[in-house]
């Protein structure tokens, strides 16, 4: 065995955390906002589970067929294997692009990943097979949102955009099903490290995909992957030691190297979930937009511009925003593209003073009114805003009108649903019952929405599987 296999790494380090962690363990605050992302990233998947991603993927397991271990939820609800059910619930979860994400405080990066879907997805599937309890649930779920997220602020930034170009929620995503599957599972130490190099070796997800359905599907197939590693290690499939910080493994081959002083002493120390925290959407976009779109909306409802008022818009911003940033379509001409367009999120708010899911629709993005006033918007660098890093997400819009006036706001810097302004429960429960309506009954939502709220006290999931079950 060489030197790179015996030493002990960081690898060693997340292991010994998950197998030592209990329920006793989580502070308060990482339970309650664990309770938040849940009810979160269920309402994400009620309604992506009717995008028509989600229909080709649930059409392909009623034709493949297989063992029926546990639940595809909201539309078409059925039973399915295992890992297919992840995959499918995952696809649903970031069909929409409105789950959560976790962003970076460092200069060198920004988006971490979308941390919630992954775990979560794992947790229900493995958890229904298994049928666990809501605390080793809660557990499981922390434990993966954890591990992902301290992943992602270890690896090298060359990793994200603008370097290799890599989607975390499906490279580094992986991990938070894997180990979220793999604590419910009840793993051991060397079938933990088996489990994060098979993890290592089916990471995928490039940024490309944004803008079209293969974009969630990087996250679904980080949930059937995960789900996966952990049932292979389980049987005794086994992967290379120390595989996150090896020569070639996962750190070097995706980011050309990592930063051992973001795992070392941090693991738990706070919790992810608690710091740098995540941020729950209002919107069903790219989440670093959100700010100016609030912005936009502020102005608009301030001086009551009109549509037919505006001459321009010119949105200054980050370089964590547009390009390289994830907000790089310069024109949406589908619901897709307007996920990630600024000239699509400044006119939905000028025409209709909101951007929701009547808003991010083919119908509406394709209208001559919002193609014209997309036009009118431009998006580029500041290079003050662009010194202040990564880390930070401001954007200054500048509205002319047809008489000449000139009108600016700048974005606040703490934004709506992020872990400085967080959404309340009831506000996040509101967000469960607009994307629920499309699919579960108003008794099915509220059951879900009461069992949730004390989750922690639940023997098992069984009432909840019920109630995400169309």
């Amino acid at each position: 065995m060489s030197a790179n296999e015996a030493e002990s790494g960081v690898t060693d380090e997340l292991i010994a955390f998950i197998l030592e962690t209990t329920y006793d363990d989580l502070p308060a605050e990482a339970i309650e906002i664990a309770k938040k992302c849940i009810v979160d990233g269920t309402a994400c998947m009620m309604a992506g589970s009717t995008e028509p991603a989600a229909d080709i993927l649930r059409a392909r397991v009623a034709h493949i067929g297989g063992v029926e271990e546990c639940h595809i939820l909201g539309k078409g609800s059925m039973l399915a294997p295992l890992h297919m059910a992840a995959q499918v619930n995952g696809i649903s979860g970031h069909a929409l692009d409105w789950d959560d994400t976790a962003l970076s405080e460092e200069k060198d990066r920004s988006v971490l990943l979308h941390p919630t879907i992954q775990p979560l997805t794992a947790c229900l599937a493995v958890g229904e097979k298994l049928d666990v309890s809501a605390k080793d649930f809660l557990l499981a779920f922390v434990l993966g949102f954890e591990v992902s997220v301290k992943i992602a602020e270890a690896i090298a930034p060359d990793h994200f955009a603008g370097g290799r170009g890599y989607h975390t929620s499906g490279t580094i995503g992986i991990f938070g099903a894997m180990t979220a599957s793999a604590k419910l599972m009840g793993l051991n130490a060397e079938q933990l490290s088996n489990a994060f190099g098979i993890a290592q070796t089916m990471a995928a997800g490039v940024g490309a995909n944004h803008g079209t359905m293969s974009k969630p599907f990087n996250m679904a197939r980080a949930c059937e992957n995960g789900v996966t590693a952990a049932e292979l290690a389980a049987a005794g499939f086994d992967g290379p030691k120390n595989a996150l910080e090896r020569g070639r493994g996962f750190f070097e081959a995706f980011g050309g190297g990592y930063d051992r002083t973001k795992i070392t002493g941090r693991i738990g120390n706070p919790f992810a979930i608690i710091y740098p925290g995540t941020s729950i959407k209002p919107y069903p976009s790219g989440v670093v937009g959100h700010p100016a779109m609030d912005a936009m909306k502020v102005l608009v409802e301030k001086h009551d511009i009109q549509p037919e008022d505006v001459e321009s818009v010119r949105v200054y911003t980050g370089e964590n925003v547009i390009t390289p940033g994830p907000l790089r379509i310069l024109h949406a001409n589908t619901e897709l593209e307007a996920k990630f367009c600024v000239p699509f999120q400044m006119a939905s708010m000028i025409l209709r003073r909101k951007a929701g899911l009547n808003e991010f629709t083919d119908e509406f993005v394709q209208t001559q009114e919002c193609q014209d006033m997309q036009r009118r918007v431009t998006a580029e660098l500041d290079p003050e805003i662009v010194a202040l890093g990564k880390g930070v997400i401001v954007s200054r819009i500048v509205l002319t009108t047809k008489d000449g006036k000139e009108y600016t706001e700048t974005t606040a810097p703490e934004y709506r649903g992020g872990p400085k302004n967080p959404m309340t429960w009831d506000e996040v429960a509101d967000k469960f019952k607009d994307c629920a309506q499309r699919v579960l009954s108003d008794q099915k939502t509220e059951a879900f929405l009461g069992l949730v709220k004390d989750f922690e006290t639940l023997p098992d999931i069984k009432g909840v599987i019920t109630n995400l079950s169309a």
